[in-house]
């Protein structure tokens, strides 16, 4: 735990030493990050936001000579086809892969009970929702999946998401990283958009404790 949290207050230095050791595979490495963030539905701990932003703050850099348009590409089919294999987990295992032990020390039935309140809500609008949301992010195809949506359905609302996801979270990244400030101050960011993710989770929260 101690070093994943050290790679996401750290990830602009990390994937920088993806690039120096690994060059152009680093496209390949940071879709197989999202990928697993959004289709298994046991990592919704992976960096997801925060990543995006680090790795077009950093390809804005010619020293590094990454592309950003390839990251928007490889970003929004790794978060699309993730999505789709969460929702395809949902749809042919269920609840059952979470009565396994050690999918429970990961995943709290409190969380997918928080997932499923927040579809009962929102209903299929919270497919697009859910994409800006760390953890619920995860869960959402998943639950989608287990509520009886149609894949049709879901995909609709779906990519709009990814797209719109990647290129808030992508630009950001490529106009705002470089900045000397953000430079300077890269982990104290992070935790800034880790927040900011967190309010909609948060707000939520509160009102459900005023309804009770």
């Amino acid at each position: 735990m101690n070093t994943l949290i050290d790679f996401i207050l750290h990830i602009d230095n990390h994937i920088i030493n993806l690039v120096t050791y690994f060059g152009n595979w680093t496209y390949i490495i940071l879709f197989a990050v999202i990928f697993v963030e959004t289709g298994v539905v046991i990592m919704p701990f992976l960096p997801g936001d925060s990543l995006l932003f680090a790795a077009s703050a950093i390809s804005a850099n010619p020293q590094y000579h990454l592309n950003t348009w390839i990251f928007i590409v490889v970003f929004l089919l790794a978060s699309f086809l993730g999505d789709t294999l969460n929702f395809y987990l949902g749809d042919k295992i269920g609840y059952k892969i979470t009565k396994q032990k050690w999918v429970a020390k990961v995943i709290k039935p409190e969380q997918l009970d928080k997932a499923k309140s927040f579809f009962d809500k929102y209903g299929i609008l919270a497919i697009f929702i859910a994409r800006f949301m760390p953890i619920i992010r995860t869960l959402a195809p998943f639950i989608a999946a287990t509520s009886g949506y149609k894949y049709n359905k879901f995909i609709k609302y779906n990519l709009s998401a990814c797209i719109v996801w990647v290129l808030l979270c992508c630009g950001a990244g490529h106009f705002f990283g470089n900045i000397p400030f953000v430079q300077e101050h890269f982990s104290v960011v992070v935790i800034g958009i880790i927040l900011i993710t967190l309010i909609p989770g948060i707000v939520a929260f509160i009102k459900e404790k005023k309804q009770k």
